[in-house]
């Protein structure tokens, strides 16, 4: 959500912000909104003032033996007080108002995001490892996962339609052992906590990190649509974990706080019709380690680099080719004030696949969630930043191993840090389907 005192002091800053993301402008708009409102709580104020003498005048007039005057003025309190209640309903509706307006408004980019329309204006940042050259055609994800009836997306179908998969032995234990192999990284070596959050959350915890209601047609919901106790499945555990700091207010002590989590996800994909058709890329349900922070204005751009710096270490260590890329104004999410993509390379594919994004929000979802922090020494409080990343997705994970790791006969080699989770398998023999 925007600040509005910020936009009611820099509103072509504002407007200038929504250019980059190829908004229109509502600095106007929102102005003229709050314009209103606050001439409404000021005459309010004013009535409310005008009650309090009245209340007080109440008593004095009764001491004086002026029944006639004391009835007077608490018939005038009771004409006020219905004045203010139906000043206090105006007010909400202006706060409606505004809140519909800027709740559908993406976030500036800082000012270090290249423009661009789409994926084309993306930058690459930096490069790690060259592509293997393989003696032999590479074969795609699916293929590999077919052949050895492990990766079964027909039966899925006949359970849940299009984009789902059944995975089974050894590639079901891949799975479970590339998110392992990432939680320990994360909680071991780069501070992350753990956390075993929810996959069904509320109509809020959508809300605060920008879900709704922009993206509604991308959720999935129990329940019927009017269904006041329906919940949504979460489309990254971005959700629950960004929502653990919701009205919340911590000292600037306790932050940066971290927080990872391996979870199922949900996901329409309403706006992907047509692309990625077959295999495990884009689908309804789909694994992942998530990271969020939640830190101070004056720190996020730092931790920024430092958990993006986290999901590329991932890939560094499963020995695969990827890319950094820094996402432009027109590709970045909803969300974002700054995004990194990491890209894998698929020889499969014969192409770069965005594997992990991780996005610097501001207190753009902060102020969704009143989501706070003291600063040492200060009785104010102010909101606080909050980042997430993937770190990562797991089915890509696989997807990526699979195609890098994949030999002439059809097998595939195991990286070295998943071994230990493994037991014992060093080599995926997919031309069988004995697990």
């Amino acid at each position: 959500m925007h600040d509005v005192k910020w936009i009611r002091d820099n509103p072509d800053a504002f407007d200038a912000g929504l250019a980059k993301r190829g908004v229109a402008p509502h600095a106007a708009d929102v102005l003229k909104i709050d314009e209103e409102r606050r001439a409404l709580i000021s005459e309010l104020q004013d009535v409310q003032s005008r009650r309090n003498d009245a209340s007080k005048a109440i008593g004095k007039a009764k001491g004086q033996g002026d029944d006639a005057g004391a009835q007077a003025l608490i018939d005038e309190v009771a004409k006020l007080k219905s004045v203010i209640q139906d000043g206090e309903d105006r007010q909400r509706q202006f706060d409606e108002r505004i809140e519909a307006v800027l709740s559908g408004l993406p976030n500036i980019p800082l000012d270090d995001v290249p423009l661009g329309e789409d994926e084309d204006g993306n930058v690459e940042v930096r490069k790690h490892l060259e592509p293997r050259q393989l003696n032999f055609a590479p074969k795609e994800h699916f293929d590999l996962g077919e052949a050895s009836g492990l990766m079964d997306f027909e039966t899925a179908a006949k359970l849940s339609g299009a984009r789902f998969v059944v995975l089974k032995g050894q590639l079901a234990k891949l799975e479970r052992a590339l998110a392992n192999f990432m939680l320990d990284l994360h909680t071991t070596e780069f501070g992350y906590t753990e956390v075993a959050p929810p996959m069904l959350v509320r109509d809020a915890a959508m809300y605060g990190t920008a879900q709704l209601p922009k993206f509604v047609d991308d959720q999935f919901k129990t329940g019927a649509p009017d269904d006041e106790d329906a919940h949504w499945l979460i489309p990254t555990a971005e959700v629950p974990l960004t929502n653990l700091a919701r009205e919340a207010i911590h000292s600037e002590e306790e932050l940066p706080l971290r927080f990872t989590a391996f979870t199922q996800c949900f996901r329409k994909e309403a706006g992907s019709a047509g692309r990625d058709t077959r295999g495990m890329i884009r689908m309804h349900q789909f694994a992942k380690v998530e990271l969020v922070s939640i830190t101070t204005p004056e720190t996020s751009n730092d931790e920024h680099e430092r958990m993006t710096q986290c999901a590329e270490e991932v890939l560094k260590r499963l020995e695969l080719p990827f890319r950094t890329m820094v996402l432009c104004t027109g590709d970045m999410g909803f969300g974002a004030r700054k995004t990194y993509d990491l890209e894998v390379w698929l020889p499969g594919q014969d192409a770069y696949r965005e594997i992990s994004s991780c996005s610097q929000c501001g207190d753009f979802q902060a102020r969704r969630m009143a989501a706070r922090y003291r600063p040492t020494g200060e009785k104010s409080t102010r909101f606080t930043h909050t980042l997430n990343g993937s770190g990562l997705a797991v089915g890509r994970a696989m997807v990526a191993v699979l195609e890098n790791y994949q030999q002439a006969d059809g097998s595939v080699a195991i990286p070295d840090v998943l071994k230990p989770f493994m037991g014992g398998i060093e080599t995926l023999e997919l031309g069988a389907s004995d697990a």
